[in-house]
């Protein structure tokens, strides 16, 4: 299972938790500034499970969790009132966590903020977000 969450920003930038699963379910829930408000269930092609969990795999930790934000040297300087992400993936090797703070310094990660803000474009959930800023 691999689940996606954002968080707020300074604007309205859209609040939501998906979670995709390797039997092809899927769960969308629309918290803020989302086209859907609450949950909703979709299903997801083997082709984009694999696609999904490809963009997000070079961001999985061996072990336990990663957190780049303000205050951690993997950020640096940084914008304020950015959102972020964060990504967990719970099987058979356990729990592992992966959060990403936007507006971190993107020479530091360089393609880490475009991979990890694209990877919902691979699923079949454009319509529940809505416009993004």
């Amino acid at each position: 299972m691999i689940r996606y969450a954002t968080s707020p920003c300074g604007g309205a930038c859209p609040v939501y938790t998906v979670t995709v699963r390797h039997d092809g379910t899927g769960t969308f829930e629309g918290q803020r500034f989302t086209a859907v408000s609450g949950a909703r269930d979709f299903r997801v092609s083997p082709a984009q499970y694999e696609a999904f969990l490809t963009r997000l795999a070079p961001y999985r930790p061996r072990t336990g969790s990663i957190r780049t934000a303000p205050g951690t040297p993997a950020c640096g300087p940084h914008a304020t009132d950015m959102p972020s992400v964060e990504v967990q993936w719970d099987g058979k090797a356990g729990h592992r966590a992966f959060a990403y703070y936007f507006g971190c310094d993107r020479t530091r990660n360089p393609g880490i903020a475009d991979a990890l803000g694209s990877a919902p474009d691979l699923l079949p959930i454009a319509s529940l977000i809505g416009a993004r800023p």
